[in-house]
């Protein structure tokens, strides 16, 4: 599609052109109320208060509320719509209304001369944010767990009991997940909060990863020289955050460009895919995420008695070796990119319940 197009159900709305085509013929509107329909499409899946049609579409111009109300019969009419059992303009009363058909839009659309979507407000990005990182949290929860039946399920030294082996891997991974998950998660928010083309969120989720990860790993490193005096060196870090941060704010994107209000599952699917990949290029190219910095801890220190051999003896090695690193890599990330983004969604869905 062409900058400046919209397609839902059986129509194409070509705001550029300024014509709306049902099966490629031209539907018939006047100005004005082709601009109406242009606002409602664009916010579609948003509340589009009577004010603002006043503003973006009658531009001052005094009108009484019949003239919005003949307005949207009208659209109702040219599109097939029943506002009984509406399929496309959704009346909310004494507010305005809101466009409910699922619209694919071209990824550069914005109307030239149109104004953009307003940022959100500081109380909604952080509602985000810390949805992101309520997501992350659960998202360590589960590989916390996993990881910590794997190092219960091995032989144990006496005095180690496999409830404490669970306990120290569950609260590692929940505080790396959380803390990860903070950073990824507010650089997302930050990114929507300062500008509404969605694709800032790929950077802000960048930058948070990059930022967080570096911190983490300069505090962890400098926590082992002062209790240890040594460090395992190349744990997970900031090039692992840059990674899983942008795969993060890509899925995110993915997830909305296409359909809104996006659904949970598929939000949550193809922010999965996107974290996925980036776990799998983090062990490729010899990162570690941090089934592979647990690997490493345990054969840096001789004394430590942890040990993921189990995983890598699952799939043919004979240890933790590049396949398991991959496949945990894998795993994590879509776990940490697909329930953030999900979180997000789910707070999304809340703001404009509210508005």
């Amino acid at each position: 599609m062409a900058p400046g197009c919209f397609r839902f159900d059986r129509f194409l709305l070509d705001t550029a052109d300024r014509q709306l085509r049902r099966d490629d013929v031209p539907v018939e509107l006047n100005a004005r109320y082709l601009d109406a329909l242009a606002l409602l499409v664009r916010e579609h899946g948003r509340l589009v208060s009577k004010d603002r049609f006043m503003d973006e579409v009658w531009r001052g111009v005094p009108v009484t509320d019949e003239a919005l109300t003949q307005c949207i019969r009208t659209l109702r009419r040219q599109l097939g719509d029943d506002a009984t059992r509406a399929r496309f303009i959704e009346t909310v009363p004494k507010h305005g209304y809101r466009f409910i058909a699922p619209v694919n839009v071209d990824a550069d659309a914005l109307v030239p001369g149109a104004p953009a979507p307003p940022p959100i407000a500081w109380r909604q990005a952080l509602l985000l944010a810390g949805a992101g990182t309520a997501g992350a949290g659960l998202a360590g929860l589960l590989g916390g767990l996993f990881y910590g039946f794997t190092g219960a399920s091995q032989p144990l030294q006496p005095g180690i009991g496999a409830a404490s082996v669970l306990l120290v891997l569950l609260s590692a991974t929940l505080l790396v997940a959380l803390v990860g998950g903070a950073g990824v998660s507010f650089g997302i928010a930050a990114a929507a909060l300062a500008a509404p083309d969605p694709r800032w969120r790929i950077l802000g989720g960048a930058i948070g990863g990059l930022v967080t990860g570096a911190v983490v790993k300069l505090l962890g490193l400098d926590a082992f020289n002062l209790l240890l005096g040594q460090d395992p060196g190349n744990i997970t870090g900031a090039p692992e955050g840059l990674l899983l941060g942008s795969a993060t704010g890509l899925g995110a994107w993915l997830a909305a460009r296409k359909a809104a209000p996006p659904t949970l599952r598929r939000s949550g699917g193809i922010a999965a895919l996107a974290g996925g990949a980036s776990g799998i290029l983090i062990a490729l190219l010899g990162g570690r995420m941090m089934g592979g910095s647990l690997d490493l801890l345990a054969h840096h220190f001789p004394g430590s008695r942890l040990r993921l051999d189990p995983i890598g003896r699952l799939l043919g090695e004979t240890g933790f070796g590049p396949v398991s690193r991959a496949v945990t890599g894998a795993l994590e990330g879509a776990l940490f990119a697909g329930c953030v983004v999900g979180a997000m969604i789910l707070a999304a869905r809340t703001i404009r319940a509210k508005d």
